[in-house]
């Protein structure tokens, strides 16, 4: 076993002559891993430094299509994880529809929506999906309807829990990134939020449903980064939404079905 804790203290140098096809199958092992200290601790640090610096770029592809594999896996963490990775190779600049369709069909699906879970640690589907479709948002290759469409039916699926650990902070911030594309038209900017209109209408009254609650606090949270803006990374600049005022029209329409006290 690879020493990845002495690697990340010692700057993240690549071993000297070392085969990175075999480090990467580990790296890419170990990141699902039921243990939270291998799978989150130095190995998901090495793995997101070395893509990003361009030290796996001979290794970009079949990492990408181990982790699209992945969104099938019986395994939740490993399901979790696999967008995290992708987000980093596509990135990167490595690129792929099948694993678009991967991920599509995964996301919205996902039944194991804890944040964290005592044993196995940071799970984080929605959240951790969330920063990929945010990629994927404004992506030149990909429709930014698409996603939109996609984080609706994420915050529709129906389900029993509800988001706990900022889930709904990072699916809006990726919405906000999608609304930031140059090419997307003010149609598309709200039209994706009238199912969800839709389904406020049709609320009934008794207890707020999970879904509806997930889906009201992402809403908020993309009200307010839509008026102040988004940034594109840590400490990046801040992006302002292309359409900013049908978006802010349609949120404020959306949101007035479930609060009756919004002027």
């Amino acid at each position: 076993m690879t020493d990845w804790q002495g690697i990340a203290d010692g700057g993240y140098p690549a071993p000297a002559d070392a085969d990175l096809d075999v480090l990467a199958a580990e790296l890419a092992t170990a990141l699902a891993e039921p243990d939270p200290h291998v799978r989150d601790g130095a190995a998901y640090a090495v793995l997101a430094h070395w893509i990003r610096a361009g030290v796996l770029d001979g290794q970009l592809r079949w990492l990408g299509d181990q982790m699209a594999d992945r969104f099938t896996d019986p395994r939740v963490q490993a399901r979790t994880f696999a967008p995290l990775v992708l987000a980093w190779v596509i990135e990167r600049g490595t690129f792929d529809e099948r694993w678009v369709r991967a991920f599509m069909d995964w996301y919205p699906g996902e039944i194991d929506l804890r944040g964290h879970d005592e044993h196995l640690g940071w799970l984080h589907a929605v959240a951790h999906g969330a920063d990929l479709l945010g990629v994927l948002g404004r992506h030149p290759q990909v429709r930014p309807d698409l996603m939109l469409g996609l984080a609706t039916r994420r915050m529709l699926a129906p389900t029993t829990f509800v988001w706990r650990d900022a889930e709904d902070d990072r699916l809006a911030c990726a919405l906000a990134l999608t609304l930031t594309r140059a090419d997307i038209t003010d149609t598309e900017s709200a039209a994706w939020l009238e199912p969800v209109e839709r389904e406020f209408a049709a609320g009934e009254p008794g207890p707020v449903p999970p879904f509806a609650s997930n889906a009201m606090r992402t809403l908020r949270m993309l009200y307010l980064l839509a008026d102040r803006g988004v940034l594109g990374e840590p400490d990046g600049e801040v992006l302002r939404l292309t359409h900013r005022a049908a978006v802010l029209d349609a949120l404020a329409r959306t949101l007035a079905e479930v609060c009756w006290f919004l002027g």
